[in-house]
C-alpha cells in the first residue's frame, strides 16, 4: 500500500486541479472506495448521514472484529451461493489475504483463529479504523457528515443537513448506503425509494443472518434463553428436494433460535419460508451416538433418577438440551426408549418466520447485480456505482461479508477514478 499512499498524497497535493468523486456512505465499502479512488489521483468528497464513520464497523468490533477467513479460495467463494462467480470476480483484486496486508499496512497484525476466521491480534476495531481515518484525511479525503442522501436532483445529488436541503454536482458517485440492518448505525434501507424511482431493479431487502422464530413456552423463553446447543446437527430438505445436514451449535432465545448454526444455513430457511410458508428443521442432539445403540442405552431402568439427570447420564444431553426436548416432546415419547431415541435424532423444529431485517446481523436483496456492469457502475445512471451491502449477495458470518464490502469497494472506487480520468 505504499504506493497507494504515495499516490494519495500527490491526489492531496493536486486536489484542485483533479476531478472530484462524491461517495455516500461511511463504512467499510466506502472508506475503501475512497482510498482506491484517491490513490489513483481523484480528489474525494465523502458524505455520511451519521456524525461519525464505520459505526456498524465499530459494532463488529465488539465481537472480536472478524475481518475475513483463512479457508481456501475455492471454499471461501462457495459462501456467497447464488452470487458466488460475480463476487469471485470482486476478490480478484481483494481477497482475504490482500486484506491481512492492507490491514498490516494501517500497523494492525491478524491472526487466524481455531475456526479459520480472521482477526487483529488485540481484536478491536477501534485501532484500526482510527489508522485507517487518519490516512483518509491525510490523503485530501473531504469528509461531510450529517448529509443523509436523498436522491437525485437535475442530475445533482440532494442531501437533507441540519441547515437545510443541499444539492452537490459530482461528476461520479458511489453510492456505498448499505443494507437495512442496524438502522441506528446508519443503514436503514431508505436509499431503495430513490434507486427505484430512478428505474433502478431493486431486489426487496430480507434478514440474513438472522434468528428464527419459534412458538415457545414461557417457562424455555424465560429460562434458557441465551443457553447454546453444542454440538448438534441440523437436517433439513432444500428448495431442490435434496437432504442436507450440516453440524453446528446455536443458541436459544426468548423468541426462538440464533447463532453460527442458523445464520449459516438461514438464506434456505428463509427462501422456504417465503415459497412454502413453513420450514421444517430436524435436529440431531445427540451426534455421537447411532440411533439403535442409544435406544439401547436408554432401555436401561432408570430407578430414582429425574429424568434429566438420567438423559445427562445416558446420552450425555444438557440442561439446555433436555429443556427443547421436554418442549417438543410428549410423555408416551418419554417413556418409550426406541420412540426417544428416534426423537433425540429428529427433533422437529417448526419456523414461524425470521426475524425483522433491523434484528438482522446482515440483509439480503438490494441493487441487482445485472443493473450493474463488471465495474458496479449502474446501467441507468452511467457515472454512479454502487459497492457493498445494498448490492444484491449475501454470505454468512466469518468474515465473508467485510472481505466482500471491502473489495466491491475497491472495484468501485478504481472504476469511478478511471471514468473520471478518462482511462
Amino acid at each position: 500500500m505504499r504506493a497507494a499512499r504515495a499516490a494519495c498524497d500527490h491526489a492531496r497535493v493536486t486536489r484542485t486541479a483533479t476531478p472530484r468523486l462524491a461517495i455516500i456512505g461511511g463504512g467499510p465499502a466506502g472508506l475503501m472506495a475512497a482510498e482506491a479512488a484517491c490513490a489513483a489521483g481523484v480528489a474525494v468528497d465523502l458524505y455520511e448521514t451519521k456524525g461519525s464513520v464505520g459505526r456498524k464497523f465499530l459494532l463488529a468490533g465488539k465481537g472480536g472484529l472478524n475481518l475475513t477467513h483463512g479457508e481456501p479460495r475455492a471454499r471461501f467463494v462457495e459462501r456467497y451461493g447464488a452470487r458466488r462467480d460475480a463476487v469471485a470476480r470482486w476478490l480478484d483484486a481483494f481477497d482475504a489475504e490482500a486484506l491481512r496486508r492492507w490491514a498490516r499496512g494501517l500497523g494492525v497484525e491478524t491472526f487466524v483463529g481455531s475456526s479459520g476466521r480472521v482477526f487483529p491480534l488485540d481484536q478491536k476495531a477501534a485501532p484500526l479504523l482510527r489508522g485507517w481515518l487518519h490516512r483518509l484525511r491525510e490523503a485530501g479525503v473531504a469528509f461531510h457528515m450529517h448529509h443523509r442522501w436523498l436522491g437525485w436532483s437535475d442530475g445533482a445529488l440532494r442531501f437533507a443537513t441540519p441547515q437545510g436541503e443541499r444539492t452537490v454536482a459530482a461528476e461520479a458517485a458511489i453510492l456505498a448506503l448499505g443494507g437495512a440492518s442496524w438502522p441506528q448505525l446508519g443503514s436503514d434501507g431508505a436509499w431503495v425509494a430513490p434507486l427505484e424511482h430512478a428505474g433502478i431493479d431493486i431486489a426487496p431487502l430480507q434478514p440474513a443472518n438472522c434468528g428464527f422464530e419459534l412458538a415457545w413456552s414461557e417457562h424455555l423463553a424465560s429460562r434458557f434463553a441465551g443457553a447454546p446447543l453444542k454440538p448438534v446437527v441440523a437436517h433439513w430438505v432444500d428448495r431442490h428436494g435434496v437432504a442436507r445436514s450440516r453440524q453446528g451449535e446455536f443458541v436459544l432465545s426468548e423468541y426462538g433460535i440464533e447463532g453460527s448454526l442458523i445464520y449459516a444455513i438461514g438464506a434456505e430457511l428463509r427462501e422456504q419460508l417465503a415459497e412454502r410458508g413453513e420450514a421444517v428443521l430436524k435436529l440431531d442432539l445427540v451426534p455421537g451416538y447411532d440411533q439403535s445403540a442409544l435406544a439401547g442405552r436408554l432401555a436401561a431402568p432408570r430407578g430414582r433418577h429425574s429424568i434429566g439427570d438420567w438423559l445427562r447420564r445416558r446420552a450425555g444431553l444438557d440442561a439446555a438440551k433436555c429443556a427443547l426436548l421436554f418442549e417438543l416432546t410428549d410423555k408416551p415419547t418419554l417413556a418409550d426408549p426406541a420412540a426417544l431415541a428416534a426423537r433425540l435424532k429428529a427433533l422437529p423444529l417448526h419456523l414461524r418466520a425470521p426475524r425483522p431485517v433491523a434484528e438482522a446481523i446482515s440483509t439480503a436483496g438490494g441493487v441487482r447485480l445485472e443493473a450493474v456492469d463488471e465495474n458496479l457502475m449502474l446501467h441507468e445512471r452511467p457515472g454512479v456505482f454502487c459497492a457493498g451491502e445494498m448490492l444484491d449477495w449475501e454470505a454468512p458470518t466469518g468474515g465473508y461479508l467485510l472481505t466482500a464490502c471491502f473489495a466491491s469497494g475497491l472495484l468501485a472506487g478504481r472504476a469511478a477514478a478511471r471514468r473520471l480520468l478518462g482511462a
